[in-house]
């Protein structure tokens, strides 16, 4: 593929559907042909976010259509395999939310059958391609950071699922939801990226009574080439969320906050980096959207692979079982 608009598929027009959506929408190098849910209501409002929005007849139908490229399934967890299974078998590419499914032995087959049939993918990390995560990578190479004595990953909610998430009501369940599986593989995939491959030293979840309900608190200890990584994570209370990954250097260190700030500090206050850009919330999305474009055109990029997720998924799942 040459720089020919990249028309794509969309599976599953929950939240991040939605928010793809508009994004890819409003993004030169793609055409969105088609989307499918098995919800009407959700197919009606993906409608009112992007007018004259082409609802597929099923699923199978958008998947085969000769005129999707690539096929966006951002649906949940449970069904990623399935509708995967269905685009391998198209020939398409495929673009996956985390994580791949919901049982690791499912997803390694998924990952093996990628690799059998050749299939092109990636799944969405949400700061592959941020500036903040590139500006660590930079710093970690050029030797700026210095020696680098830990990091350290923080999450707080005030509730889970957040109140944005209502519709998501699968992220309050045990079986596919949580935010260490929503919000710390973001965080995990990010570490092993700069630090590399990360074993697990240690891990505390702690449960609701309903076995059925998804953590409330975690800590764990990661080592990444012995390299201490600590990971805490807390829902309840009131206050503001809190969603952050320090490095700690002993020449620079470097703190990522609400998921694409970037601050540094040489021993000093926080210094706010990126700060001519308006939005970074708003340009990481369209980084991302430029990644796969480059992706699906054979050039450069950083996003992650299905692979990539498997590695993280292995060590999420090791985490929530203690």
């Amino acid at each position: 593929m040459t720089d020919k608009i990249i028309r794509v598929g969309i599976i599953g027009l929950g939240i991040m559907g939605r928010r793809m959506l508009v994004n890819m929408q409003g993004h030169a190098d793609f055409d969105i042909v088609a989307a499918w849910d098995p919800l009407a209501e959700a197919c009606t409002a993906a409608q009112g976010d992007v007018a004259g929005l082409n609802i597929a007849a099923s699923a199978a139908d958008l998947i085969t259509s000769d005129e999707t490229d690539l096929i966006y399934i951002a649906c949940p967890p449970r069904w990623h395999r399935d509708y995967a299974d269905q685009a391998m078998d198209a020939g398409k590419a495929i673009y996956c939310e985390k994580p791949l499914g919901i049982d690791l032995a499912d997803s390694e087959a998924f990952v093996a059958r990628l690799t059998e049939t050749g299939t092109r993918n990636i799944v969405n990390f949400a700061q592959a391609q941020c500036r903040a995560v590139a500006e660590m990578e930079r710093a970690i190479g050029a030797g700026d950071t210095g020696a680098i004595s830990g990091l350290d990953a923080i999450v707080h909610f005030s509730s889970w699922p957040r109140a944005w998430q209502a519709d998501a009501d699968w992220l309050r369940f045990r079986e596919q939801g949580g935010y260490t599986r929503e919000v710390f593989s973001h965080f995990v995939y990010v570490i092993e990226r700069l630090m590399g491959p990360a074993v697990i030293k240690s891990a505390t979840p702690v449960y609701q009574d309903d076995p059925t309900m998804c953590e409330t608190h975690i800590t764990a200890v990661l080592e990444c080439r012995d390299v201490p990584v600590t990971l805490i994570g807390s829902s309840g209370g009131v206050g503001p969320d809190r969603v952050e990954l320090t490095l700690w250097g002993d020449k620079k260190s470097y703190r990522l906050h609400d998921w694409f700030n970037l601050q540094i500090s040489d021993g000093g206050d926080w210094q706010d980096q990126f700060v001519d850009v308006p939005d970074l919330r708003v340009d990481s999305f369209g980084r991302q959207l430029d990644g796969v474009a480059a992706w699906m055109r054979g050039q450069d990029h950083n996003l992650a692979s299905a692979q990539d997720a498997l590695s993280v998924q292995k060590l999420i799942e090791k985490m929530l079982q203690g």
